[in-house]
């Protein structure tokens, strides 16, 4: 992992918490932003930056690296923090979250981001350039692993499903999948929008080895992550997770998925994370 050193169970959580006040702190200060599904997958992200993934800040486009897209795409600040603290760019940057001419914008962009391997913000495109990726490194008889993070509501797209057969038809061994299964969406939850269930059983369907877990475990992320990175794929772990974690408030509440905390919420959030127990 190109020097180093990965940290173990107690220091991630410590690290999660740490984003999860980067991504609080980032979408109050830009008057916008993510904050719901940022929150319910930092602690998966935390552990691919800090223990899975075999990447190197000072060479962002190294090309044996592990590859990771976030294709839920608005919930970038949970990215660009854990980019920031893993070195790729100054942890100060994270305050011009987008704001005109900043790298970090609304949604990741590779070409103007350190650190990010595709470009993504229309749901259900991730996928199908980690698909692009993995059948990458299998022509160029590659080691590196695609991982790709899709929202649970993000299956409902239909490109998601078509991805996912590619990748079980050129048995794509270097691609797990993650799907954060918060259960809400921008308007309501994912059962009323569209049902996505039985999810388990549509990837199944699809080739897929399935596995799921907590998604706010960190014990159980890593030992998980580190299965399918070393598994025969293509893999995708469906990770149970709350919308808002950290923040009671925030927990489980629709409107989170893309509203600003005022001072006041802001200040109680913080103290709510930085003050939960080791």
């Amino acid at each position: 992992m190109a020097n180093f050193p990965k940290l173990q169970v107690p220091e991630l959580k410590g690290m999660a918490r740490t984003i999860r006040t980067d991504v609080l702190k980032m979408v109050h200060a830009a008057c916008s932003g993510h904050p719901g599904g940022s929150l319910s997958a930092a602690d998966i992200v935390t552990a691919l930056y800090f223990n899975i993934l075999n990447v190197d800040p000072e060479r962002p486009r190294w090309e044996d690296r592990d590859r990771f897209i976030l294709s839920k795409g608005h919930c970038c600040p949970v990215l660009y923090a854990c980019l920031a603290r893993r070195g790729f760019f100054a942890v100060a940057e994270l305050a011009t979250l987008r704001k005109y001419g900043s790298k970090l914008q609304g949604h990741p962009d590779m070409n103007k981001c350190p650190g990010v391997d595709m470009s993504t913000g229309s749901l259900g495109n991730g996928i199908g350039c980690a698909v692009g990726m993995a059948i990458a490194g299998k022509v160029k008889q590659k080691d590196y692993k695609v991982f790709v993070m899709l929202g649970d509501g993000e299956c409902q797209e239909g490109a998601v499903w078509e991805a996912a057969m590619c990748a079980a038809h050129h048995k794509l061994t270097n691609l797990v999948a993650i799907i954060d299964v918060n259960g809400l969406q921008i308007i309501d939850t994912t059962d009323k929008v569209m049902n996505i269930e039985p999810l388990a059983d549509k990837w199944r369907s699809f080739g897929w080895k399935v596995l799921e877990l907590d998604g706010h475990d960190m014990e159980q992320i890593v030992a998980t992550l580190n299965y399918a990175k070393a598994s025969e794929g293509p893999v995708v772990i469906l990770a149970k997770t709350i919308k808002g974690k950290g923040v009671s408030y925030m927990e489980g509440v629709a409107k989170w998925h893309g509203a600003v905390p005022s001072d006041e919420e802001l200040a109680q959030a913080l103290s709510e994370i930085e003050g939960v127990a080791e």
